[in-house]
């Protein structure tokens, strides 16, 4: 079991967004007021993502239209971690993301690619495109994954989530992918490695229970488990240690951290 923190301990709050904060272009219920509240207690507090369907300059964007409290540097994506893993390995990729979020690689050298790099992008996910993918595998290119969530919420209901797709080429290629985003441990990690506290002065809020919670449990975090987004019931029972709590929003999520982790 993941030990609990100390009271005093508590330095950070990692927050996801989509199914946390807001349902695409809909905040949850009294979230914004929740922010603030946790703001004004003795935490830092940080954003983080596998959010690839859109930049973070059009993330933040977002969030401000629905009047939450949020700055640039506080949000960390699966975009940003993608980004680095390229840059340190000096590939020029093949990027299957929305084009809404290619901003994010700005930079980057995608001619004669030698990668794949994929994330959440449906307006790509056509045979030809993916067909393309898959013999690149063959000839030896790396798969990278942004991130394997199998669903996401949307307003109209789930949705298929990158981890069919990358699952699929993983399967036709026999080769496995590499994946940055939540739930890895190195993405956890370097989340927090700005914010001076170790994990067991961290506690994530997220409505994937696996992605979210398990991932930030296995790198030494709390977790809490919010019933809204993407959660559907029993999803506690998924993962091992089970979340340190499951609630229904992120208001109360926060209530629980002022009232008993602070």
């Amino acid at each position: 079991m993941v030990a609990r923190p100390d009271k005093r301990a508590l330095k950070a709050v990692l927050i996801d967004l989509s199914g946390t904060l807001h349902i695409d272009d809909t905040a949850v219920p009294g979230a914004q007021e929740a922010l603030k509240k946790l703001r004004n207690a003795s935490v830092t507090v940080k954003f983080v993502t596998n959010t690839t369907k859109e930049s973070k300059r059009n993330l933040l964007e977002r969030l401000h239209r629905l009047n939450f409290d949020v700055q640039e540097n506080e949000i960390f994506t699966s975009l940003s971690a993608a980004r680095s893993l390229i840059e340190q390995k000096n590939h020029r990729p093949l990027l299957l993301v929305e084009d809404s979020a290619l901003e994010d690689f700005n930079g980057i050298d995608t001619s004669e690619p030698n990668a794949v790099v994929i994330g959440l992008a449906p307006e790509h996910f056509n045979y030809q495109t993916l067909n393309k993918a898959f013999r690149m595998i063959l000839d030896g290119a790396p798969l990278i994954a942004i991130h394997k969530a199998r669903y996401y919420k949307r307003k109209d209901g789930l949705a298929l989530g990158p981890g069919p797709f990358v699952t699929g080429l993983e399967y036709a290629t026999d080769r496995k992918a590499s994946v940055v985003g939540k739930p890895e441990k190195t993405f956890f990690m370097q989340a927090l490695s700005d914010l001076g506290c170790s994990p067991s002065e961290a506690v994530m809020i997220g409505d994937d229970a696996r992605d979210d919670i398990g991932g930030a449990q296995n790198a030494g975090m709390l977790g809490i488990l919010v019933r809204s987004g993407k959660y559907r019931e029993g999803d506690e029972n998924k993962i091992s240690p089970p979340p340190h709590l499951t609630c229904d929003s992120f208001p109360d999520a926060v209530e629980h951290i002022l009232q008993n982790l602070l």
